[in-house]
């Protein structure tokens, strides 16, 4: 299961970024007002969050181990 959770995290990052790219695209070619990076820019913001509260519940459940920096 610690497998297959981690590579759902591997790819909604895949996914996140690939929303910022889009949004970058957009912002670079549309010139009539479009809304499409606002979109695309919403949507990296949504899907952040749901990988923020992936990665939580990861640690959680105990399937992800954060190292332990500082100690």
């Amino acid at each position: 299961m610690e497998t297959v959770y981690k590579c759902a995290l591997v790819v909604m990052l895949v996914v996140v970024l690939f929303n910022l790219g889009q949004a970058l695209f957009f912002m670079m070619t549309d010139k009539d007002g479009s809304k499409r990076t606002v979109w695309a820019l919403t949507r990296r913001i949504g899907l952040s969050i749901v990988l923020i509260l992936m990665v939580v519940f990861g640690v959680w459940m105990g399937w992800l181990h954060p190292h332990d920096v500082g100690q």
